[in-house]
């Protein structure tokens, strides 16, 4: 047996690796910078087995994997493991073995929640080489919903309960498997962290080394470091209590909430006003676990094509005159679900602007379009429930 994998960034040889995942069908998913697939073709498994570039074959029972031969523009590939039945009982190992035969690591996740995909491992570019990540990140909608995290779009209406096989673009969705639009599980705590990575050309905001906190509960966090100016706060609640994050000010009493919602299995992000000369202080409240995160705002997701999400979220948006398309699919927690989206113009800011854009808000479910300026963007999406946006540039 290979090395056996426990921390991430274990150094792999860049050769033609053999990669299997016993008990379970295989799955690969090229990605760019952005951690997406760049198109359908990306995506390979037992209905699309080869990839364009043939560096990435999937055979009758090994994912073989020519690391020397990827496209430059693919800087990371995750291997998923995917179950006809349901679940594993057991997570499934990834096991990976040079061309000789001799092995190169082993992995195998110590808790994964047992679901019928699990994304197991990560390999991606490094210093001119190649890494190996452990993930064990399950997907209670199975591939279908695995692929739709990383980018592949769901050509089927999702909000309509279905039996058989369901056509999707490149993907075949299992039978009795409905995924949950924008790629929510529940019971999955906390979501999977998205890869950090800087919107190149961004200028509002400083960088600075994200900041993370853990607890269970009610709790004052302080950011040490604490950064100033605009950042980004992003914030995972388990289960289906009630969970709020207020600012302190100088005072050390609340300011206007960040977030204050009962959406189960809560996530959400928000970009806010860093103090300056003092630390970054919060008085949270919760009902169950969570994650808080404070970040560089340019570390956001960009909304480029087709990006799915779940709960409230800031983006960011630096292309021309788009249509923005939104599916809000609601949720029946709430009231049916309430959506809203604010803009904010950016450009020559070192705060967050007071003036804003409205362009929708709704309760329950929707499906409209509206116009977004010229960027650089900033959004501020509030959606009680999972959600789907789509751009369209227009001339």
């Amino acid at each position: 047996m290979g090395q056996s994998v426990k921390n991430k960034g274990y150094w792999v040889p860049s050769v033609a690796l053999r990669v299997r995942i016993p008990g379970a069908e295989t799955a690969a998913l090229l990605l760019d910078g952005s951690g997406r697939v760049r198109g359908d073709a990306d995506l390979v498994f037992e209905g699309q087995p080869s990839h364009p570039s043939g560096a990435v074959r999937l055979g009758p029972s090994e994912l073989e994997l020519d690391l020397n031969g990827v496209e430059s523009e693919v800087e990371r590939i995750v291997v998923a493991g995917w179950s006809r039945h349901g679940g594993f009982g057991e997570p499934p190992s990834l096991d990976a073995v040079a061309p000789d035969g001799s092995a190169v690591l082993s992995y195998a996740p110590t808790e994964a929640a047992d679901l019928p995909a699990l994304a197991l491992g990560a390999f991606y570019r490094e210093a001119g080489g190649w890494k190996f990540d452990g993930l064990g990140e399950g997907y209670g909608a199975g591939l279908a919903g695995l692929v739709t995290a990383y980018g592949v779009e769901v050509t089927e209406d999702e909000r309509v309960p279905v039996l058989g096989p369901v056509r999707l673009t490149g993907v075949v969705k299992m039978r009795g498997q409905v995924p949950t639009p924008g790629g929510y599980v529940p019971g999955l705590f906390p979501p999977p962290e998205r890869p950090y990575r800087l919107v190149e050309g961004w200028g509002f905001g400083e960088v600075f080394e994200p900041f993370t906190a853990e607890g269970h509960g009610h709790q004052v966090i302080t950011v040490d470091p604490s950064p100033s100016g605009p950042v980004l706060v992003e914030l995972a609640h388990e289960g289906e209590g009630y969970v709020s994050l207020y600012p302190l000010d100088a005072k050390n009493k609340d300011e206007d909430f960040l977030f204050a919602s009962a959406l189960p299995d809560f996530q959400g992000s928000r970009i806010m006003d860093a103090p300056r000369g003092r630390p970054l202080r919060f008085r949270l409240t919760a009902t169950g676990r969570w994650v808080l995160r404070v970040k560089p705002v340019a570390a956001a997701r960009r909304i480029e094509d087709v990006l799915h999400g779940y709960g409230p979220e800031a983006l960011l948006y630096t292309g021309g005159n788009a249509d923005l398309r939104i599916d809000f699919f609601g949720t029946t927690e709430i009231e049916g679900g309430y959506a809203s989206l604010y803009t904010y113009e950016v450009k020559g800011c070192t705060s967050v602007p007071s003036d804003n854009r409205l362009l929708f808000t709704s309760n329950g479910r929707m499906r409209r379009s509206v116009p977004l300026s010229a960027g650089p963007l900033m959004l501020r999406y509030y959606a009680a429930g999972p959600w789907t946006l789509k751009v369209g540039e227009v001339d």
